[in-house]
């Protein structure tokens, strides 16, 4: 593994208690970061304190209210005294349906969690990082949100989405050193698959150049890398990790 100078900074990784956050979330301790992990899980505590960064820190926040967001940063700011890098990994898969079909309700837990808990996110975190005339925002999106999946309308729209929100964003805070970045990643086996019907999941391997799904590992490294002071002049950037997938 490649050693990212991250000694001295601190990181918010939502959706940090398992899958890929976790994965970003002990690449990001391993090079020297303080971690926060935001997440819903029961065992978030034990697993910030497993990462074994220079200080760790668990707050069970719902990113779909802007209010546990708000006193999520107040807490890791007390803790960290600053933040230098957020990572919104926290996300859902949603239901498989065709578009006709698809449960209005549940079109809107999805789009809530994948896109609202984005924006809320970075809207709380790019003021303190612009006055602080530092900072690295990476989101989590998908090749699905370039490419529409068929019967995962609700996941593909609400990643689209969060791309299109990094590259405003970028350009927003582009004059204050703070660069915001997403990937696209192609289907990584994660817990998220217990959430996608087998049809879908043969689906999304069959379109992968390679034959095989990604790692969470293969994943934060490049999330991990996007969060350091090397990446200083790509901002509104989309990053695939799509074992040959993609194609523009």
């Amino acid at each position: 593994m490649n050693t990212l100078d991250m000694k001295g900074r601190s990181a918010i990784v939502t959706g940090g208690a398992s899958g890929i956050g976790l994965a970003v979330a002990q690449r990001l301790a391993a090079s020297g970061a303080s971690v926060a992990i935001w997440d819903q899980a029961a065992d978030g505590t034990a697993r910030a304190a497993s990462l074994g960064a220079p200080k760790s820190l668990f707050c069970k926040v719902d990113v779909t209210r802007l209010a546990e967001v708000e006193a999520a940063f107040a807490q890791t700011l007390a803790a960290f005294g600053k933040v230098d890098a957020v990572v919104n990994s926290a996300g859902v898969a949603g239901r498989n349906h065709t578009v006709i079909d698809y449960p209005v309700d549940e079109w809107l837990r999805v789009h809530d969690i994948n896109l609202n808990g984005t924006f809320y996110v970075c809207r709380t975190v790019a003021a303190h990082m612009a006055a602080n005339g530092y900072g690295r925002i990476v989101n989590i999106a998908s090749i699905a949100g370039k490419e529409g999946n068929p019967n995962a309308s609700a996941y593909s729209s609400s990643k689209a989405a969060v791309i299109g929100l990094t590259k405003s964003l970028g350009k927003e805070l582009a004059k204050n050193n703070v660069t915001v970045n997403c990937v696209t990643p192609a289907a990584v086996r994660t817990p998220i698959f217990d959430q996608v019907e087998q049809y879908h999941i043969d689906y999304m391997l069959s379109k992968i150049p390679m034959g095989r799904f990604g790692e969470v590992a293969e994943i934060a490294a490049m999330v991990a890398w996007l969060c350091t002071e090397d990446c200083s002049f790509t901002t509104g950037g989309v990053f695939d990790l799509s074992g040959g997938r993609a194609t523009y």
